[in-house]
């Protein structure tokens, strides 16, 4: 079965799915939601650049190993409850690489359902400590989203939810090759490699933050 980020139409395996967010430039983990202290259970090789970790010091540690004292304790409170609520977030925090320096990171996480239930949380980081301010990706995400016809924004609302392809069909009220057929369009419309990269548009765009229902 082809992983998420091949086209990104296909359901993934688990496997499959983990192995995929080699495939986004952007630093990328994944989580285990049904682990006790939502470890990291996956990381590419851009987030292994950004920190200076490998993925061997990485593997099994939750994501605040990047904290330090200079990370904002309100940052760090709008992630906590994300997770415990079991939603998308997006927020900036200062963290820190292995050598100790500091670089602001723009932290984007969300949920990805197995069934009925949250499997994973997926995090993508980006460092906006020098020209790529969070405030102008905000912006170009909303000129990417609002160029989505009603129905690939539908479909990218759920996939931001956690929902694959067989959830988000009856959901809709359509067959899952449709949802596939516009899950592929809005890959193209967002200039996104990866779902995951969709995902992360799509909440700096403000999907599902403001609407959690």
């Amino acid at each position: 079965m082809a992983p998420i980020g091949a086209g990104g139409i296909a359901e993934p395996t688990d496997e499959a799915f983990l192995e995929s967010i080699e495939l986004t430039p952007i630093a990328t983990v994944v989580t285990d939601a049904e682990a006790v202290d939502n470890p990291i259970v996956a990381a590419n090789a851009a987030f292994c650049e950004l920190t200076g970790y490998s993925k061997a010091e990485i593997l099994g540690r939750n994501c605040r190993f990047l904290a330090g004292p200079k990370s904002e304790p309100a940052a760090r409170e709008v992630l906590r409850q994300a997770i415990k609520e079991q939603r998308p977030a997006l927020t900036e925090i200062t963290n820190y690489r292995k050598d100790g320096s500091t670089f602001r990171n723009a932290v984007m996480i969300a949920p990805v359902l197995r069934g009925d239930s949250v499997a994973f949380f997926i995090g993508s980081q980006m460092d906006t400590s020098g020209t790529a301010r969070l405030e102008t990706r905000r912006m170009q995400a909303e000129t990417l989203v609002s160029a989505l016809t009603p129905r690939q924004r539908q479909v990218l609302d759920h996939m931001i939810r956690g929902y694959r392809n067989k959830q988000i069909a009856p959901l809709l009220g359509i067959d899952e090759k449709t949802v596939k057929m516009h899950r592929a369009g809005l890959l193209t419309r967002l200039k996104a490699p990866t779902s995951a990269d969709a995902i992360r548009i799509g909440v700096e765009a403000g999907l599902q933050l403001s609407d959690r229902g």
